[in-house]
C-alpha cells in the first residue's frame, strides 16, 4: 500500500470514532497490537531521545526499504509508536523523508496530546527520519 494511501486510511479509521475517550482506547489497542521487540533490542541506543516514558525504535533494511520495530513502557506512547510504524515501515527511505505525518492534524490528535506527548510524538517522527536518511546515504554509496 502507498503511504499517503496509509495516511488516509487511518484517518478514515479514526473518523468512525465517536469521541476522544473512544480514539484513546483504540490507540491503546493499537499498541497492544504492535510486534514484540526483542528484549536485547531495548537498549540505550535504540532510546528515542525527548520522550517522557521510555520508547525504544529499531530500523532495519530490507528489500531497499525500512522496517521499523518499537516498543514503549507506556500504553498511549506504544500507540502512538504503533501508528507511526504502520505508516513508515515497509516504505523507501524517500517515501519516508518526503512524507509527513498529516494524519496527526487530520484526526485533531495534535489539539489532544499533552504537551510532553506531542514533544515525544515529534521525536519519535524526527528519529525516524534519522533513520531513513542513513539508509538514503548507505544506498547511494553503493
Amino acid at each position: 500500500m502507498d503511504i499517503q494511501e496509509e495516511q488516509a486510511r487511518i484517518v478514515k479509521e479514526f473518523e468512525l470514532l465517536q469521541d476522544w475517550p473512544e480514539r484513546y482506547k483504540y490507540i491503546i489497542k493499537l499498541g497492544s497490537r504492535l510486534d514484540p521487540m526483542n528484549e536485547e533490542d531495548k537498549t540505550e541506543d535504540n532510546l528515542v531521545k525527548g520522550c517522557q516514558s521510555q520508547v525504544w525504535l529499531k530500523a532495519d533494511e530490507e528489500n531497499n526499504s525500512i522496517r521499523f520495530q518499537a516498543d514503549s513502557d507506556a500504553a498511549i506512547t506504544k500507540g502512538l509508536v504503533a501508528l507511526l510504524v504502520r505508516l513508515y515501515s515497509g516504505h523507501s527511505p524517500d517515501e519516508i523523508l518526503n512524507t509527513d505525518p498529516e494524519f496527526i492534524n487530520k484526526i485533531g490528535m495534535a489539539q489532544h496530546l499533552s504537551p510532553t506527548r506531542a514533544n515525544g510524538l515529534a521525536s519519535m517522527v524526527k528519529q525516524m527520519k534519522i533513520y531513513a536518511m542513513a539508509f538514503k546515504a548507505r544506498q547511494n554509496i553503493r
